[in-house]
């Protein structure tokens, strides 16, 4: 615990990195302050998981590691003074009860990301808010910072914390790259992450809005080479495809020629090619003197029967019994690998985070502090780190923001 005299420590950015670090150094007795430049904490966090908040992944740190797309071994000392384990344990201290659905996603128990904001807010409610947004940060000859904002304040450390360049009416606007850089640091190239994908093929617009579960998928290349594999759940819009899996897709992607990549869908990932044929022979016995068009309701959603005909080239008013062999071999194979053409990811303010930042090679991994600037930290997304869907970028925030946080107050 610091004596009479306080750290003074500001904090640039209010979201969960930034409410963590500021928790954690207070509860250090350090003199914490956060400059947050919308009009409340937490913004971002609102409404993360379409409002439900998906808090972390209930897995082990190797496990998380491997859904660490960008730098994993630079969070290995933060995952361990951090864990998933823990957060799960910090939010249930604060109150919060938690569960953990399908891929080990942790989230509160009553479905509403306001409950994570306001534990979030509780533990760092003894730190000083400002609602001003940062200009400039300056380090001085007797090793203070001077913060500005509306006015000039003097620090003794200061942890930038403000995320990426993603969603910039919550605050990520990318301001706090170029804070960095005016200091000395070097940001990698910023690229959207975790972002719908837009497909040119007018066929899903015609699906748009349709949410299609446990249907797998697979992103293939020019060569037809598989650079990408997931099972879950994914969505129509009239600009193309997002939903959980897409979102994941898109981490793995970025760094590739979208136009150059087109997406597979196993409709029926359940049946083997042999057992969905014994299937289709089945409806077609019961629907024999049926059109084709009135007889997909039991192995398609009413919006997709329209498109997937479409997609066989087989006229809509054909008698099942008129269909044949060679056909129903193609109404498999669509069924099987129901192709959409991609064209471009989503622009990078839709994306739900930002791949690239700070470089990680001019951040101390074990305390998070600059190896440019002594007294200056970074925690959360502006790192040049990100991962997978799935609570996995949460987590870093956390983590890096706990080990900036207690560094930051350590460092006296």
């Amino acid at each position: 615990m610091i004596e009479n005299n306080f750290k003074r420590i500001a904090i640039i950015g209010g979201g969960p990195a930034g409410m963590m670090a500021a928790g954690t150094a207070r509860n250090m007795g350090a003199s914490v302050t956060i400059f947050e430049q919308t009009d409340r904490l937490g913004k971002k966090l609102a409404i993360t998981g379409k409002g439900r908040c998906n808090v972390t992944n209930n897995c082990s740190i190797n496990d998380f590691l491997e859904n660490v797309t960008k730098n994993p071994r630079f969070l290995y000392t933060a995952l361990y003074a951090f864990s998933p384990e823990r957060t799960i344990e910090f939010f249930e201290e604060l109150g919060v009860e938690l569960k953990t659905e399908r891929g080990n996603r942790v989230f509160p128990a009553d479905d509403k990301a306001k409950t994570i904001v306001d534990a979030m807010k509780r533990y760092a409610s003894n730190a000083n808010v400002i609602y001003e947004k940062v200009t400039s940060i300056s380090k001085n000859a007797d090793g203070s910072f001077t913060v500005i904002a509306d006015d000039a304040y003097s620090f003794d450390a200061v942890i930038i914390a403000t995320g990426g360049k993603s969603y910039p009416k919550t605050g990520s606007d990318g301001s706090g790259y170029r804070l960095a850089m005016k200091l000395g640091h070097s940001v990698t190239e910023l690229k959207p992450s975790l972002i719908p994908i837009e497909s040119k093929d007018k066929i899903c617009a015609k699906m748009m809005g349709l949410s299609l579960k446990n249907v797998a998928i697979k992103v293939l290349d020019a060569s037809n080479k598989v650079v990408y594999t997931d099972f879950g759940e994914m969505m129509f819009t009239h600009f193309g495809v997002t939903g959980p899996m897409i979102l994941s897709a898109s981490a793995r992607i970025k760094d590739t020629d979208i136009s150059s990549l087109t997406l597979s869908i196993d409709l029926k990932p359940a049946l083997d090619e042999k057992m969905l044929d014994a299937r289709i022979l089945s409806d077609f016995k019961e629907n024999a003197n049926r059109d084709f068009a009135n007889s997909l309701s039991a192995l398609l959603p009413s919006k997709m029967i329209e498109p997937f005909i479409e997609r066989t080239g087989i006229p809509p008013h054909k008698k099942i019994n008129s269909i044949t062999k060679e056909e129903r071999h193609i109404i498999l194979s669509t069924l099987k690998d129901f192709r959409i053409k991609l064209s471009a990811l989503r622009p990078i303010d839709e994306a739900i985070i930002t791949s690239g930042g700070i470089e990680v090679k001019e951040i101390n991994p074990k305390t998070m502090e600059s190896k440019i600037i002594p007294g200056l930290f970074f925690a959360g997304e502006i790192i040049d780190v990100d991962a997978y869907t799935g609570g996995f970028n949460l987590q870093i925030a956390y983590s890096t923001g706990y080990i900036a946080g207690k560094c930051a107050a350590e460092s006296w």
